[in-house]
């Protein structure tokens, strides 16, 4: 009877390790996807204006090596025009 109950025991425990370790593969198979995936709306002020809107939906200016977004072709615009005359940062 004690050998019986040793190897319920013993089965028991080798079918949670092999359940932990397969699933412990898939969780970090899919944690590790999550970090490389970028962020999907990461919300910017606008230099010229000051409105935050998502990154996704802004309208890109390299300045000096840096990407700079905007809110509308119109700011984009302004600050072309005056060069930091509005520029905040």
């Amino acid at each position: 009877m004690i050998k019986i109950a040793l190897l319920f025991l013993l089965g028991y425990l080798g079918f949670r390790l092999l359940k932990a370790a397969i699933l412990g593969n898939i969780r970090t198979v899919e944690s590790n996807r999550r970090e490389r995936e970028p962020l999907a709306d990461v919300m910017i002020q606008d230099p010229v204006c000051g409105v935050y809107f998502p990154q996704k939906s802004g309208f890109p200016l390299d300045v000096d090596g840096k990407t700079l977004y905007f809110c509308s072709a119109e700011c984009r615009e302004k600050f072309r025009g005056g060069k930091g005359e509005g520029d905040r940062s």
